[in-house]
Parts: C-alpha cells; sequence; structure tokens
C-alpha cells in the first residue's frame, strides 16, 4: 500500500495546485470505499478555499478553514490522487472528485480499501483513525533516545522482533514493508533481531537510517509497486534502488550472500543473513 514517502509525495504534488483554490464541486460515484463518504461534502465544501493539505501517516489532510473542519483521505492498498483537467470521463475505480476551477483531484481505488471522512473542528487528531497513530519519523521528535526508551519500554522491555516493531503504526507511523527492510540493511540489523537486545549505538545507527530511507525514497518519487502514481501521472522509482526488499536469492549488493525471505507478522522480510546480525 501506499506509504509515508508515497502520500507525502502525493501532499507535496497536490498542495501547489489546489491550495488557495475554491472549490466548485465535490463528486462521489459510490456510497462508500472502506467507510461511508459523508453524504453532505458538496454542500459543506463548495464555495470554500482549501487552506491547506498536511500529512498525518498515512493520511492526507485537507483542511478547509471557513467550512470549519478536515477532509481526511487514506490510500488504502491501491490508491491514488491524481490532477486531471475538468470535464475528463471518470475511467473504472476512480470513486472520488475535488473539483476546482483548473483542475480536478481523482482519486482512484481499484480495491476500495481507501477512505474519504470529515473531521469538524481545528484538530484533524481527534478523529478515531489519527487519534492512536504513534510517532512521525520525520518528525524532530523522532530521536535515538525516543527509540531506546520505546524499545526499553515495560518490566522486560520489548522482546518482539524489531521489524514488526517499526511497521506497528501504533508506535511509529508510515515505515512500511519496503522501507523497514531497507532501514535495517543499512543498519546491519536484522529484522529477526529482538527489539530489546538492541543496544543504544545500534538503535542511534537504525534512527539515522530510517530518516534517510524516508528522505531517498520521498526524492526519488516513492515506491510504484502496484497501482501508485504520482498527482501527474508519474510513478515513483525507489523499488529500484532496494538492497533487500525483494530480493530473495539473490546476492547482496555488499557481500554477495543470497538475499533471505522469511514472514513476519504476515509480511515478507527481506534481509542479508551476513550483513544484518
Amino acid at each position: 500500500m501506499p506509504e509515508l514517502p508515497e502520500v507525502e509525495v502525493s501532499r507535496l504534488g497536490l498542495a501547489p495546485h489546489l491550495v488557495g483554490q475554491k472549490l466548485s464541486a465535490c463528486v462521489a460515484r459510490r456510497a462508500d470505499l472502506r467507510l461511508p463518504i459523508p453524504q453532505d461534502l458538496h454542500t459543506r465544501l463548495v464555495g470554500h478555499a482549501l487552506t491547506a493539505i498536511a500529512r498525518r501517516g498515512k493520511y492526507l489532510l485537507f483542511h478547509w478553514q471557513t467550512a470549519g473542519g478536515w477532509l481526511i483521505v487514506h490510500l488504502g492498498m491501491s490508491g491514488s490522487l491524481r490532477l486531471v483537467p475538468p470535464e475528463t470521463p471518470a475511467g473504472a475505480h476512480e470513486h472520488f472528485d475535488l473539483c476546482f476551477p483548473d483542475t480536478v483531484m481523482r482519486l482512484k481505488d481499484p480495491r476500495r480499501f481507501g477512505v474519504v471522512l470529515w473531521q469538524e473542528g481545528d484538530d484533524p487528531n481527534a478523529h478515531p483513525l489519527l487519534a492512536h497513530l504513534g510517532m512521525e519519523p520525520l518528525s524532530p521528535e523522532f530521536t535515538a533516545d525516543w527509540l531506546t526508551a520505546l524499545v526499553r519500554g515495560g518490566k522486560s522491555g520489548r522482546k518482539t522482533p524489531i521489524k514488526p516493531l517499526l511497521m506497528d503504526a501504533r508506535l511509529l507511523v508510515g515505515v512500511g514493508n519496503i522501507y523497514a527492510a531497507e532501514s535495517l540493511f543499512r543498519a546491519g540489523i536484522s529484522p529477526l533481531a529482538p527489539a530489546d537486545s538492541l543496544h543504544a549505538a545500534r538503535l542511534a545507527k537504525l534512527t539515522t537510517a530510517i530518516r534517510e530511507t524516508l528522505l531517498e525514497a520521498i526524492k526519488a518519487g516513492g515506491s510504484s509497486v502496484r497501482d501508485y502514481v504520482h498527482s501527474d501521472g508519474g510513478a515513483g522509482s525507489f523499488q529500484l534502488q532496494c538492497a533487500v526488499y525483494d530480493r530473495a536469492g539473490l546476492p547482496c549488493l555488499q557481500c554477495g550472500t543470497p538475499i533471505r525471505q522469511v514472514r513476519q507478522a504476515g509480511r515478507s522480510s527481506f534481509y542479508c543473513p551476513r550483513c544484518q546480525r
């Protein structure tokens, strides 16, 4: 599914074209995606200018200050947002439009696991889907000290393997499967290592690796491994730079050892057994 880098790339692509523009129409071609789409969005938002586009984890947050709230959008497993010219016919799986005078933001969601929701008030994080989310890995608060405290939490620390912990959105948001695998490779840490077995210096290296991996992915336009495309229809290229993700059996780019694949918490994990301990 689109992860933090893909959602951030979408935000960066949409904001220059939409922020400050007044909405002229809101079109829902079906009543629901994963959850019902509010029926009153057209009445609520038309004529109001979009104030800002923010991101929380994998959610895009569209702020309409004069309308008194936030439109919350999640791309689900295979969704994408594109800007298309007005009067462009909707294609298959294109379920929702925000129409502005010179462009249309169109949501395509083939598997219909995304959401389009409304949150009244000044704080979008008051919505139940956002209220439980953990640390933003690109925020100043995401530090080695924070990660060390996280894995040392509880009477005996967190004995869960480090990779599922990194992918737990209640603790840390947006570090999906690709980016967890690549961050652990950069840090030289096995995805199987118990979190509480990692000493502070290794966790500091991992903190840096997570931040650098996400920033490089954003610069590369994210990863296009299913249906994800940019707002202009282009594809991300970070998947072409991966050292371990989806390279099972291929030689490690550092040492030549075949990359291994295991299952963790229902997801595939890829790692080099020699470079990652």
